[in-house]
């Protein structure tokens, strides 16, 4: 009997503790037809128009200064300059600054919207609507203009902005809370995930302690390594192709495309892997590094050995297909790493890392073309293990001191009276 006595107050402590659990664990909402999909896919949308008029802007851009002759100035306008998946789709200097913009901002969006379990996903689906819009306007874009004149492009991928305006106008709303046509459920299963994080969405911005954070200068300086891997891949590899096997791959629109036709695929399962990985019971700072690690290594070593398979066109090209599609797997990764360790932050620090790692658009044309001039013969190598080394030394620097948790500057802080 005494020991029934004692049982008792331990069971009910375990019973007790269950209910709570249950109260902080939800009933998970359906994907199907939910509204934070749909918010998803209508971002995805937004962010293929974004991406895809300013690469239709430069597609144009020489038809546009001297319509006289179509046919050559197209030619010679797709030379073009390089798409961008993580944020303005051109990162040179006729790049608009509304891709930017929108990358950005729409981190706000998921603040509110994704539960952290699907945060991966629903980002990925977003943020891969970039590649879509590259690949396609790459696709497209010198066939309107051919066909039907530069004019056109615009009216077309103009019209098609316009179209998706209307569904993010009726159903993007700022929060589940202030949405009328979300499900008690979802709303539910939405805020009661997010409530165990905390908000600093109404405070000042805290500087000083973001300049002194390791892990948000980790998160720079990774994106600032991966962009430069990616800048040499889009820029160069095309004209290493021409050089090496006298084949200008820019004369063809598919072989154009298939390079982001493949990321925006791995774009959208990197989401997927990675939210499976926290399923598994992986910390999610260790999702978030192994994803970066599998964007980011194999990309590197295939941009290493493209030099060395040089007797082989086939192989060149679907090693540099490759890399541009496996490079994508770092999107769920360290990309969205700010919504991790400041969630009411994130669209600044998004910001702050973008505008950082677009550094490597200057710096990549600049010294690729000083190492070409220098040595003509080995030219090609010395810029593909520069990337690959610059790539890996950001990526080591995020496995040090990348984390996940809400730092402690990014926590709201309360105010006492005394």
């Amino acid at each position: 009997m005494d020991t029934m006595k004692e049982l008792r107050p331990t069971a009910r402590k375990y019973f007790q503790d269950i209910q709570v659990d249950e109260k902080l664990s939800p009933k998970k909402a359906p994907s199907l037809c939910s509204i934070r999909y749909g918010i998803a896919f209508i971002t995805h949308l937004c962010n293929f128009v974004l991406v895809a008029q300013n690469v239709i802007m430069n597609i144009t851009l020489v038809a546009m200064v001297n319509s006289t002759n179509h046919q050559s100035q197209f030619n010679d306008s797709t030379e073009g300059l390089p798409v961008d998946p993580f944020g303005d789709p051109n990162t040179s200097r006729k790049s608009l600054p509304a891709g930017g913009a929108g990358y950005g901002g729409q981190f706000a969006l998921w603040e509110r919207w994704s539960p952290p379990h699907e945060r991966s996903r629903l980002c990925s689906i977003a943020l891969s609507g970039m590649l879509l819009g590259s690949s396609i306007a790459n696709l497209l874009g010198g066939i309107i203009s051919q066909a039907l004149g530069w004019p056109f492009a615009y009216y077309i991928f103009g019209g098609v902005g316009c179209v998706c305006c209307l569904p993010w106008f009726a159903l993007v709303y700022d929060d589940p809370v202030t949405h009328p046509w979300i499900n008690i459920i979802e709303k539910d299963y939405i805020t009661s995930s997010l409530a165990q994080q905390v908000s600093s969405s109404k405070q000042s911005l805290p500087v000083k302690a973001m300049v002194r954070s390791l892990p948000l200068w980790s998160m720079c300086i990774c994106c600032f390594g991966h962009q430069w891997l990616f800048n040499t891949m889009v820029i160069y590899t095309p004209t290493y192709i021409s050089s090496v096997f006298n084949i200008n791959i820019k004369d063809s629109g598919f072989l154009s495309a298939l390079p982001f036709i493949i990321a925006w695929v791995f774009g959208i399962l990197a989401g997927y892997l990675a939210d499976f990985l926290l399923t598994k019971s992986f910390r999610l700072v260790t999702v978030r590094k192994i994803i970066t690690v599998l964007g980011s290594v194999p990309s590197s070593l295939f941009l290493v050995v493209l030099p060395y398979v040089a007797s082989n066109y086939i192989t060149a090209v679907s090693l540099l297909t490759l890399c541009s599609g496996l490079s994508l797997l770092s999107q769920p990764g360290v990309y969205i790493n700010a919504l991790d360790i400041a969630p009411g932050h994130s669209s600044f620090l998004m910001g702050v890392s973008r505008a950082f790692a677009q550094i490597s658009a200057i710096l990549v044309p600049t010294i690729s073309g000083f190492l070409l001039n220098q040595d003509p013969e080995f030219g090609w190598r010395n810029i593909f293990f520069l990337s690959c080394a610059v790539n890996t030394l950001g990526l080591i620097f995020y496995l040090i001191f990348g984390e996940a948790d809400i730092q402690d500057w990014a926590k709201e802080r309360k105010l006492t009276h005394l």
